[in-house]
C-alpha cells in the first residue's frame, strides 16, 4: 500500500490559476494550469473536457464551488485542464480535429513532457467528461508508461440511451446539444451566458466517431489496469445508466477495478451544476483511495 503525500496546513492560500501551453510533438495544446507553486503537489489531477467545450468547463464561474481547479489545488493537488487536441490553441492546425487514438497519443506526449518539467506529486490522476472519458480511456488502454494511478469518467457509458443509438450522423450534433443539460434548475444562475466561451463546435472527425462507440470500448477495456470509476448524472439523457447496463460496462473490463456510481441532482454536464462540489470531493476522495492502493468499494448500482 502506498501512502500518500501529506498535504500541507497552509495548503490553498497560494492557489494560482494560469493560463499554459503543452507541446505535443510539435502541436501545442492550451489549458489551464492550478496549484500552489510554495509547495509540492500531493498528485497531479489532468482534466479533460468533452465534446463543444474546453478547459473551462472545470472552472466554472457561475459559482464559486463550481470550479475543479481551485476545489483540488485548495486541497493540495496539481490540476492540469487541458483543451484536447482539435480545440483552443490547436484548433487552427487542426481545423477537423483527430480521431481517439491520435488524440490520445498528442496528449499522452504532452502529458511526458509536462512531468519533464513539472513535479507531479504521486503522478497523474485523470478526471474526464463525456467525449473526454474517451479519451482518458483510450489513454489508460494504450499509454500505461505513464504515471497513471486511475481514472473518474462522468458523461461517458457503452450503450446509448433510447432514442440516440438510432440517429443518423447528421443529427448527431442536435441530439447532444439537446441532451447536455438536463432540467435547467440544475445549473445556476448565469450558467447558459457564461458558459458561451466555454463552447464551440466539436471537430467533424471527432463527430464522425461517435455512433462507434461501443464498439470501440470493447477492444479497449481489456487493456486497461488501472482503477476506473464511472458516474452518471441523474439526468443524464445521452447513455444507459440502468443496473443491467451498469453491470454489462463493469464487466467490460477483466484487469481494471471499475466502479459505478450515480450522482444526484444533475444533468450530463455535472461540472457545470450545482452539484459540481458534490461530484469533484467524491472524485477527489476516489483519488485518495487510489493513491493509498485500496480497492474500489461496491458499486452502488
Amino acid at each position: 500500500m502506498r501512502t500518500a503525500t501529506p498535504s500541507s496546513p497552509a495548503s490553498g492560500a497560494g492557489t494560482v490559476v494560469r493560463e499554459v501551453l503543452l507541446d505535443a510533438g510539435g502541436v501545442q495544446l492550451s489549458g489551464l494550469l492550478a496549484g500552489d507553486p510554495r509547495i509540492p503537489p500531493r498528485a497531479t489531477v489532468v482534466a479533460v473536457h468533452g465534446g463543444g467545450m474546453r478547459a473551462g468547463y472545470f472552472h466554472g464561474t457561475a459559482h464559486r464551488d463550481l470550479s475543479l481547479l481551485t476545489l483540488a489545488a485548495g486541497l493540495g493537488y496539481q490540476v492540469l485542464a487541458v483543451d484536447r487536441p482539435g480545440y483552443g490553441r490547436s484548433a487552427a492546425a487542426l481545423p477537423e480535429g483527430l480521431p481517439l487514438a491520435e488524440q490520445a497519443a498528442l496528449l499522452a506526449t504532452a502529458l511526458a513532457g509536462f512531468a519533464d518539467t513539472h513535479p507531479l506529486g504521486d503522478g497523474y490522476f485523470v478526471l474526464a467528461h463525456s467525449y473526454g472519458g474517451k479519451v482518458a480511456l483510450t489513454l489508460a488502454a494504450r499509454h500505461d508508461a505513464l504515471l497513471l494511478q486511475g481514472l473518474a469518467v462522468s458523461g461517458c457509458g457503452h450503450r446509448f440511451a433510447a432514442g440516440v443509438a438510432d440517429l443518423s450522423p447528421s443529427r448527431w450534433r442536435t441530439a447532444m446539444r439537446a441532451n447536455n443539460w438536463g432540467p435547467l434548475g440544475l445549473y445556476p444562475p448565469d450558467t447558459f451566458r457564461l458558459a458561451a466561451a466555454l463552447t464551440t463546435p466539436a471537430p467533424p472527425r471527432e463527430v464522425a466517431e461517435l455512433p462507434h462507440w461501443e464498439r470501440v470500448l470493447g477492444e479497449l477495456a481489456a487493456d486497461v489496469r488501472l482503477p476506473v470509476r464511472f458516474t452518471f448524472a441523474e439526468h443524464e439523457r445521452r447513455w444507459r445508466h440502468d443496473p443491467q447496463a451498469l453491470a454489462e460496462l463493469r464487466g467490460l473490463f477483466p484487469r481494471a477495478a471499475v466502479s459505478t456510481e450515480w450522482q444526484p441532482y444533475a444533468g450530463h454536464n455535472i461540472s457545470l451544476g450545482w452539484a459540481a462540489r458534490s461530484y469533484h470531493l467524491r472524485m477527489l476522495g476516489f483519488l485518495e483511495e487510489c493513491l493509498l492502493g485500496l480497492p474500489p468499494r461496491p458499486s452502488m448500482r
